[in-house]
């Protein structure tokens, strides 16, 4: 990963602040800068655009050694509560990353629904 290590510091770019383009720890961002957990396609392409450079210039095609690192904890008990995140130790950037997706998902859904629309009234 030395090419993005390279441009991100010839662009002034500090670990935290690309960290927070990716709604993540600056610790997490480290391990994929590193290499040691993969970077995903989208956040390769929020990276890019934020040093202004393809994704192409980028990449490198080093697998990671790690893909995911997330702990769950096989408690089953007392679920009426709703507070999901009580059992398992999943991080909170994850899930609100997640939650950002599920409302792009929402969005993109209500789009296609009015196209639908428009194409069932010809």
């Amino acid at each position: 990963m030395e090419k993005l290590k390279s441009i991100r510091k010839q662009r002034g770019y500090t670990q935290q602040q690309i960290a927070d383009i990716l709604a993540t720890d600056v610790s997490n961002y480290s391990r994929k800068e590193n290499g040691e957990v993969k970077i995903y396609d989208e956040e390769w392409e929020k990276i890019a655009k934020a040093l202004d450079v393809s994704v192409e210039d980028l990449k490198e095609e080093k697998p990671a050694t790690v893909v995911q690192n997330l702990t769950f904890n096989d408690s089953s008990t007392n679920s009426q509560s709703g507070n999901y995140n009580q059992y398992c130790n999943i991080p909170n950037y994850l899930l609100e990353n997640q939650q950002e997706y599920i409302n792009l998902l929402k969005e993109q859904i209500e789009i296609l629904k009015a196209e639908n629309a428009k194409f069932k009234k010809k």
